[in-house]
């Protein structure tokens, strides 16, 4: 295994200063496996999945490599950078206020069409066109005469690099949550592999992050092809691994993350040495029975359930203090949900605005 390290121009900033991404791209003396392609801290404050790359790169130093691997830690510098006082605010670009894990381009591929027109090669030819057409429509995007945003450059630049794996994997963190992945609905097998108790299965829809944007394409290339008698597996596999709360870095837990990573790249050949996926308990429920729960007033809030752990329906939730209204019955109003639930993640602040998205809970739940 070679490794080396390179950087990528994503925009400039108003000085004139080159706004670049780290690469570190691991090949394989003999590349027989799928190529895979991790990045980390698109959004600013997630800086956990950082720690991850690094213990991954550590432990590959003990591995036989199958397939290459691109890794891109700090994919984000101008979000890392936006801070106001001691709290990083780099979720939304600054400039449009769109969501960093938002700004990928959407295909909007007639794919019968695009079929049609290559129906007469094998289907491996036809994956390799795919793809050099998925590559060249970022390309395209990117040299539009018109201009892109800044946010969109990026995202764009990292979907191209994204289109040209087998493997994706965008590591991201919540505000405060406890360990969960997405995965396409197509893949469930592969959430026994990673070392993450809950999994939010997606459906064929893109909503504009970065693993959607990676297999959507491919899935409904499949999905069509299999709908007219011809037969295959979607090729491509993309995931979002959120890694635990924001603002924080752990190295030791992210050893454990970068063991179950190491787990699905043993299960996928991509290194040569079996690697057993930890032993744990895992459960999941499809997106639609992932909920959100908004404050139904502004104040302060007390966060009562414990995130990552099953709480029946009635018990307690969250507290609201409200001090405008001591001496009144409603200055604490205590919250709770009308059915059980797996709360995942909460608001990063104490304080919030009636509307707040407070909780995020999955609903109907099942091991897996």
């Amino acid at each position: 295994m070679s490794v080396s390290q390179s950087s990528l121009k994503i925009g400039e900033l108003a000085t004139g200063q080159d706004l670049t991404v780290p690469i570190f791209s691991l090949k394989a003396e003999i590349a027989t496996a799928p190529s895979v392609y991790i990045q980390a801290n698109v959004h600013g404050a997630e800086v956990q999945g950082n720690a991850v790359i690094y213990q991954l790169m550590q432990l590959l130093k003990g591995y036989t490599l199958c397939g290459d691997i691109t890794l891109v830690p700090l994919a984000n510098p101008l979000g890392i950078n936006q801070k106001s006082g001691e709290f990083t605010l780099g979720r939304f670009d600054p400039i449009t206020g769109v969501n960093w894990n938002r700004e990928y381009l959407d295909h909007k591929l007639d794919i019968a069409a695009w079929y049609e027109a290559h129906r007469q090669f094998s289907d491996k030819e036809i994956f390799v066109r795919f793809r050099q057409m998925l590559v060249e429509s970022c390309h395209q995007r990117l040299s539009d005469g018109w201009g892109v945003t800044s946010g969109h450059r990026q995202a764009v630049s990292l979907q191209l690099m994204a289109h040209q794996a087998d493997i994706v994997l965008d590591l991201h963190t919540g505000p405060k949550s406890c360990k969960h992945l997405y995965c396409p609905e197509y893949d469930t097998k592969a959430a026994s592999l990673f070392s993450i108790p809950y999994t939010l299965l997606i459906p064929n829809e893109f909503g504009g992050a970065m693993d959607e944007s990676v297999f959507c394409p491919w899935w409904q290339l499949t999905d069509y092809m299999n709908s007219i008698g011809r037969g295959c597996k979607v090729p491509v596999s993309a995931f979002t691994l959120e890694l635990g709360p924001q603002e924080y870095i752990n190295l030791e837990d992210a050893l454990v993350d970068a063991k179950g990573i190491l787990a699905y790249l043993s299960s996928r050949g991509v290194i040569a040495q079996k690697v057993e996926p930890q032993k744990m308990l895992r459960y999941a429920c499809y997106l639609k029975n992932y909920k959100k729960y908004h404050a139904p007033m502004g104040g302060m809030v007390e966060y009562l359930a414990k995130l990552g752990e099953p709480l029946e329906a009635g018990s307690p939730l969250a507290n609201i203090l409200r001090l405008d209204l001591y001496g009144s019955e409603r200055v604490l109003t205590p919250l709770c949900l009308s059915l059980d639930c797996v709360p995942i993640l909460h608001f990063a602040s104490a304080s919030v605005y009636q509307g707040t998205e407070l909780y995020k809970v999955m609903t109907q739940v099942f091991e897996i």
